[in-house]
């Protein structure tokens, strides 16, 4: 018996219902690493991204934590500035998840990662969980947000692995469309992945 959990790979592009869905399986008790949330973490006050950023950029520190404003100024203004961000925080991302699957004793955990595919994450994960909904569902959650704009939303779909592909890649693809639909799909895939993997 392994004692490395089982790792799910949650993820999908914008407006899809990720974060919706990881609480899902987060409340069937699946422990939950998001992200974003890291990212957060490592930005704000006393953050372990703060001081290579900040070597990088001395005004994206405000208060003594990144401004994620001042990152966005930086890298609309500066073709470089994004894979010199990427090229800090990255490692930094990879270190918080690593001691979230260490410190676990879960037998299966879940990571939440809007970008698995772009990423080259799919290589630390055992099973892929992609959510999606129909285009103008999206759209309309994400134009919903504060300050979106659709000039935005076309921005950071364009950088996303297409929808479709992210189905055809994925092990379960869970349909958001309504959430007690989601939710009864999220049970049948945490049913399946551990009926299949109970001697992993």
């Amino acid at each position: 018996m392994s004692t490395r959990p089982l790792v799910i790979g949650l993820t999908g592009s914008i407006g899809m219902g990720k974060s919706t869905t990881a609480a899902m399986f987060q409340a069937m008790g699946v422990p939950v690493w998001d992200a974003d949330a890291a990212v957060h973490r490592l930005y704000q006050k006393g953050g372990a991204a703060v001081q290579p950023l900040g070597d990088l950029r001395p005004e994206a520190i405000k208060d003594g934590a990144i401004s994620r404003e001042a990152l966005k100024v930086w890298i609309a203004a500066d073709p470089s500035a994004l894979p010199r961000i990427e090229a800090a925080v990255h490692p930094l991302v990879a270190n918080d998840r690593q001691d979230f699957l260490n410190q676990t004793k879960a037998p299966i955990v879940l990571v939440d990662i809007p970008l698995l595919f772009e990423t080259g994450g799919t290589g630390y994960v055992d099973v892929i969980v992609v959510v999606t909904a129909p285009e103008q569902t999206q759209r309309a959650r994400v134009l919903a947000r504060p300050g979106m704009t659709l000039a935005e939303f076309d921005a950071i779909v364009k950088k996303q692995t297409p929808d479709a592909e992210k189905r055809a890649r994925a092990d379960y693809v869970i349909q958001t469309t309504s959430l007690d639909e989601a939710e009864t799909q999220v049970a049948r895939v945490l049913d399946d992945i551990k009926r299949k993997h109970q001697d992993a």
